[in-house]
This record gives C-alpha cells, sequence and structure tokens, in this order.
C-alpha cells in the first residue's frame, strides 16, 4: 500500500468569519514541497440528518427552497447542531421534529460522512428514524418555508433514478437506511 503523506498547514487566515459563512485561507506545504498560499476550506457546522419513516412504512421528506442552487428540493429533514454542547442524536431529534412536526422514540445513528473533504470541513451524521409520528409542533426558522411529503418507501428508489431526489446526504441516508431495515424482524 502506498504510503500518503498529510499536508502541513504553514498559516492560515479568515477570508469570511461570521455565523452563517466561514470561509478560512490556508498557506500549505505539500509533501512534494511545494507551496500553495491559497488553498481555501468552507468551515461548516457538523450536520445531522435523519430518515424518518413511519408506522405505514413511508418516508418522511421535506420539498423546501435552496438558494444556493435556486431551486426547490425534494430531501430529508437535517440541520446543524444547535451550540457546541449538542450531540448528534438530539440535534437529529430536534431537527425532524422542528422541520416536520414528528418525532420518533427509535431513532438509530447508521453512519458519519464527509460532504465534500476536499473543500468543506463539516461531517454529516446520519439517522434513521423508526415509527415516526406526527406531533403537530412545526417549529420553523425564518428561512424555512417547508411542505412536508410522505412518500411510500417502494417509491423511493425510482424518485432517485428519475432525479426528483437528488440530495447526495438525502440519498446516501436513504441506501443506508434501506439496508439497515433489511435486519430488522
Amino acid at each position: 500500500m502506498k504510503e500518503i503523506k498529510k499536508w502541513k498547514t504553514l498559516s492560515s487566515r479568515w477570508v469570511v468569519n461570521n455565523q452563517w459563512c466561514r470561509i478560512r485561507q490556508d498557506e500549505i506545504e505539500l509533501p512534494n514541497g511545494k507551496i500553495i498560499d491559497d488553498y481555501f476550506v468552507n468551515v461548516r457546522p457538523e450536520i445531522a440528518l435523519v430518515l424518518p419513516i413511519t408506522k405505514n412504512q413511508e418516508i418522511v421528506f421535506v420539498r423546501q427552497y435552496r438558494h444556493g442552487i435556486e431551486d426547490i428540493l425534494l430531501e430529508l429533514p437535517a440541520g446543524a447542531f444547535d451550540g457546541q454542547t449538542e450531540d448528534s442524536l438530539t440535534a437529529a431529534c430536534r431537527e425532524m421534529e422542528e422541520e416536520t412536526g414528528y418525532v420518533s422514540d427509535r431513532t438509530i445513528k447508521l453512519a458519519t460522512v464527509y460532504d465534500n473533504p476536499v473543500k468543506d470541513s463539516n461531517r454529516i451524521h446520519i439517522f434513521i428514524a423508526l415509527d415516526a409520528s406526527p406531533t403537530g409542533q412545526q417549529n420553523l426558522d425564518i428561512t424555512e418555508d417547508i411542505e412536508v411529503i410522505l412518500i411510500p418507501i417502494q417509491e423511493v428508489k425510482q424518485l432517485i433514478h428519475n432525479g426528483q431526489i437528488c440530495v447526495a446526504g438525502t440519498i446516501a441516508a436513504i441506501f443506508l437506511g434501506l439496508d439497515f431495515m433489511k435486519n430488522i424482524p
């Protein structure tokens, strides 16, 4: 196996550093000795993403506008941790209820993945929430205008294949969740 060496950070400075966007410019030295003085890293918060599944074997999706790509997307409930002390399970349950009004007593962590490790620093913690049920207590942020949509599990793969579900984290959660459910008696 080839030995891969880490890059050496020579210096860092914040190009943008506010609540909603943090971009760091690093000067790095590659293992071959070359220096890159403008390597930019998007420092994003950790995210909790939930695959809520109802007792009727429907997945609870959110449909909302995403300004970064200027389009309306179908995805799973997700969001950043609330402060530095919130753990991933608490964040997942909170985000699911805030965005969808659904709760579950059977929320299980499936994986932790990286979204774009080339230029982003965040991790996505993926959960499955079994037997999710509505509480009616949706609590949206000012930027959220969300439609909650229930889709039978058996229809979801086709929606991925035809491009109606196209968010990477959502797709990863669906396949991880479907695989997990194969082992539930």
